[in-house]
C-alpha cells in the first residue's frame, strides 16, 4: 500500500515505515503529525484517485529529527567588471517516518 501525499507544497510517494526528508516542519522531534492532503491511494491494485484529494484519507507520521542539507554555493561574476559575489545556503529539513496510511 502506498499513497501520494502533499506535504508543505511538495508531493511525496509514501509507504508504511518509510523515512523521508521534507521541508522543515514546525513540530518538535518525536511529535506525531497528520497529513490530510492525500492525492492518491493504491491498496494492492485498488486505486483511489482524489479530485483533488481523497475524502477521509490521512497519513500519520512521526518527526525523527531536524537536519540541514548540503551546502550550496552560489557564485556570480561579471567578466572584466571586477564584480564577484559568493554566497552559501543550507536548506533546513525534517526527517519523518510514516507510521500509518488511513483510508476513510
Amino acid at each position: 500500500m502506498y499513497a501520494i501525499v502533499d506535504i508543505a507544497g511538495q508531493q511525496f510517494k509514501v509507504e508504511k515505515d518509510s523515512k523521508i526528508y521534507v521541508h522543515r516542519l514546525a513540530s518538535e522531534e518525536g511529535a506525531a503529525v497528520e497529513f490530510d492532503k492525500v492525492m492518491l491511494i493504491d491498496n494492492e491494485g485498488e486505486v483511489k484517485v482524489g479530485a483533488p484529494v481523497v475524502e477521509g484519507a490521512k497519513v500519520t507520521a512521526k518527526v525523527l529529527s531536524h537536519v540541514k542539507g548540503d551546502k550550496v554555493i552560489v557564485f556570480k561574476k561579471k567578466r572584466r567588471k571586477g564584480y564577484k559575489k559568493k554566497n552559501g545556503h543550507r536548506q533546513q529539513f525534517s526527517q519523518i517516518q510514516i507510521e500509518d496510511i488511513l483510508v476513510g
